[in-house]
């Protein structure tokens, strides 16, 4: 999923950045109101966090031409304003959520994970044939097996299962999960679908991601699906 954080401070911003990816989002960052609108302009963002205070447009403002634009994402306030009036003229202008600074990042990494399930349709669990993937536990199993991800491994996992049955490219990946864009050379993804391979498909008998030669990866049973077992399981000695 990916997040823009609006926020002037560097220091603040940086911190954000940092602690977001850390929690497995993919992260850009505006320093100012007409960047920001730039941003949504450009991108579908799953979430916006917005200061108030910016050195060109005021973040009501901002808030105000991100809805007159569509529904758009949900939009948490992160301000120092706290009175409540402040936080009333928020919510009433279309934020989602207010939350006043200074604060801490475990409470805004709950109420960034409240409003996305509040946002996301989707199911909190999505499934291929035996991998589950739970969205707001963030764990994986397939089977009876529990299957450790790293923050991005588990990113690119959700971005496919989200998509089963669909190539995505290369550039689609790391645009979603990275904060950068695909130069082309990096190969970067090939790598963490190496990684994701060797946790959730050698071991098995029945490979759910597949390479789509030309176009990239996507993730979907076999035509013919039998019961994935892992392959120590299925291997019978002859007697």
């Amino acid at each position: 999923m990916r997040i823009l954080v609006v926020e002037d401070e560097r220091r603040i911003a940086d911190f954000l950045e940092r602690g977001l990816q850390g929690a497995g989002y993919a992260v850009d960052v505006a320093p100012d109101g007409n960047t920001a609108l730039t941003f949504v302009g450009a991108t579908d963002y799953d979430l916006i966090i917005l200061d108030i205070m910016l050195p060109d447009i005021d973040g009501l403002k901002v808030l105000e031409r991100i809805r007159a634009r569509k529904a758009g994402p949900p939009v948490l306030i992160l301000s120092a304003r706290g009175a409540v009036d402040d936080r009333v003229k928020g919510l009433e202008q279309g934020a989602d959520d207010y939350l006043t600074k200074p604060f801490a990042f475990v409470e805004l990494l709950a109420r960034v994970r409240a409003l996305l399930r509040r946002g996301q349709p989707a199911p909190e669990k999505l499934q291929v044939m035996d991998l589950t993937l739970d969205i707001m536990r963030r764990k994986v199993t397939r089977g009876t097996e529990s299957i450790d991800l790293a923050p991005k491994e588990f990113g690119i996992l959700e971005y496919m299962m989200r998509n089963k049955g669909r190539p995505l490219s290369r550039t689609m990946i790391v645009e979603h999960v990275w904060d950068m864009d695909y130069d082309g050379l990096t190969n970067i993804v090939d790598v963490y679908i190496r990684h994701l391979r060797s946790k959730i498909d050698d071991r098995y008998t029945a490979k759910l991601i597949q390479t789509v030669r030309g176009i990239g990866y996507m993730i979907e049973g076999p035509e013919s699906p039998a019961v994935a077992k892992p392959a120590e399981q299925a291997f019978e000695p002859q007697v």
